[in-house]
C-alpha cells in the first residue's frame, strides 16, 4: 500500500513561486511512489490584500499532478469541512507550507482537527516565521499555526533562527531546491530573439515580484552609476509591481534612466521563465533584507551569475568569487559588484556553478521531510 502524502500550499490554478514549489515537490514524491495530492486554494487572498493584478494563472494545468481546490483562508466554516476531510483521510505525511501569518488561523485550524486522528505526522515548511511587512497579530497567529506542526524545514538560517524563537520542535536546514521544472535553459541569441531584445548588448536581470524589501530602487540608483553607464549597460526589470510603482518611475525620470531600462513588469508566465533567464548576462538581487530567495534557485538551474547582497541567507548561496559577487545593500557597492562580474565574465563562473547546483536536490528536501517524521 502507498503512504499518502497531502501538500497544503498554493498550487494551480494559483500562480507564482510558491505555486511552482509545491507542485515541484508533489512529482517529488511521485516519483517516489508516495499517493500524492495537493490541498491548494478556492481563495487564497482577498481582493483587498492582494497586491497583484490576478492570483490566477492563465497556464494549463500541470500534468500528472492531482490538486484539490479546496481551501477557503477566510471562512472557518471551511477549515472545519477540510480538516474533518483529512482526519477521516488519515494520509501518512502532511507537508504544509508556511510564508504569511494570515495564513495561521486557517491553517492551524485544519491542521489541529486533522491530527485528531492520531496517525498523521505534519511537517512545515516555514518560508518565513517573522514576516518582511509586520502587521498587528502576526506572532498571535504565527503561534496558534506551529501547535500542531510534529516538525519543520527551513530553507535560510535566519528563518531557523526566527522559528527557534517560537518553539524547540524538531528542525532542519536545507538549501533551496532548484527550480527546474521552467524547462532547459536556451541559447543567449535564441531568447533574446524570442523576447525582441537586441543581440549584443549588455543585459542585467532584475527578476520576479517587486517589493520593497527586494530593492530595486537600490539597483536603479546603481544604473546611475557614470560607470555603468560607461559600459552602457542595460537593465531587464521582468516581473510585476506588488506595490505602488510611482516612486520607482520618479526615480526613473528624475535620474534619466529611460534608455538604460528594459521593463517588462507584467508577470511572467511560466513558460516564459526560461527566455528570461537565457536571455540575461547576469541575474541581480539587491535585497534590502532576506530570508531566502527563489531566484537563487532559479539561476542556477539556468546556469546564470549572480549578485547577490549581504543579507539573511544570500551569501551563504552564492560563494563570493565562484558564482557571483556579494555585495553591500548599497548602490555604490551594487555598481561596482556589476562591473566586476562582467569584467571577469560568464565563463570564469561557470564551472562553479556546476559544482555547485548539485547541493540543490528535490530528493535531498523529501529524504529530509521523511527522515524528520520516520517515515523513510
Amino acid at each position: 500500500m502507498k503512504k499518502k502524502v497531502i501538500i497544503i500550499g498554493p498550487a494551480w490554478p494559483l500562480r507564482g513561486g510558491l505555486a511552482s514549489f509545491d507542485e515541484r515537490l508533489a512529482k517529488e514524491f511521485i516519483d517516489q511512489l508516495f499517493d500524492t495530492t495537493i490541498y491548494t486554494f478556492s481563495l487564497q487572498y482577498p481582493a483587498f490584500l492582494f497586491p497583484g493584478t490576478t492570483q490566477f494563472s492563465s497556464e494549463p494545468a500541470p500534468d500528472l499532478l492531482n490538486i484539490k481546490v479546496c481551501i477557503n483562508s477566510v471562512n472557518p466554516i471551511n477549515w472545519f469541512k477540510i480538516g474533518n476531510q483529512l482526519r477521516k483521510l488519515k494520509p501518512d505525511l502532511i507537508i504544509v507550507r508556511y510564508w504569511l501569518p494570515f495564513m495561521g488561523p486557517c491553517l492551524g485550524t485544519i491542521l489541529r482537527i486533522a491530527k485528531l486522528n492520531q496517525f498523521t505526522k505534519i511537517v512545515c515548511i516555514a518560508d518565513n516565521v517573522i514576516p518582511h511587512e509586520k502587521r498587528p497579530g502576526d506572532t498571535l497567529f504565527t503561534k496558534y499555526f506551529l501547535q500542531p506542526i510534529d516538525a519543520f524545514v527551513t530553507m535560510s538560517e535566519k528563518v531557523m533562527k526566527d522559528l527557534k524563537k517560537f518553539t524547540q520542535k524538531p528542525a532542519e536546514q536545507i538549501v533551496h531546491p532548484l527550480y527546474d521544472n521552467f524547462g532547459t535553459a536556451i541559447s543567449k541569441n535564441e531568447a533574446r530573439q524570442h523576447l525582441n531584445l537586441p543581440l549584443n548588448q549588455k543585459i542585467i536581470l532584475f527578476f520576479g515580484f517587486i517589493r520593497k524589501y527586494k530593492g530595486l530602487d537600490i539597483l536603479l540608483e546603481a544604473m546611475n552609476n557614470e560607470g555603468i553607464r560607461k559600459e552602457n549597460i542595460k537593465l531587464l526589470i521582468a516581473g510585476e509591481f506588488y506595490e505602488n510603482r510611482n516612486e520607482y518611475d520618479r526615480m526613473i525620470e528624475s535620474n534619466q534612466l529611460n534608455d538604460q531600462l528594459i521593463l517588462r513588469t507584467d508577470f511572467i508566465q511560466d513558460s516564459e521563465v526560461k527566455y528570461y533567464l537565457s536571455a540575461a548576462d547576469f541575474v541581480i538581487q539587491p535585497y534590502r533584507n532576506a530570508t531566502q530567495s527563489g531566484v537563487t534557485p532559479l539561476a542556477y538551474h539556468f546556469e546564470k551569475p549572480m549578485l547577490v547582497t549581504n543579507v539573511g541567507g544570500l551569501p551563504d548561496l552564492v560563494p563570493n568569487g565562484k558564482v557571483g559577487i556579494v555585495t553591500e545593500p548599497n548602490a555604490t557597492d551594487i555598481a561596482t559588484g556589476i562591473l566586476q562580474l562582467y569584467e571577469l565574465g560568464e565563463n570564469s563562473f561557470l564551472p562553479h556553478l556546476r559544482e555547485e547546483k548539485k547541493k540543490y536536490s528535490w530528493q535531498i528536501l523529501t529524504n529530509k521531510i521523511l527522515k524528520l517524521v520516520a517515515l523513510n
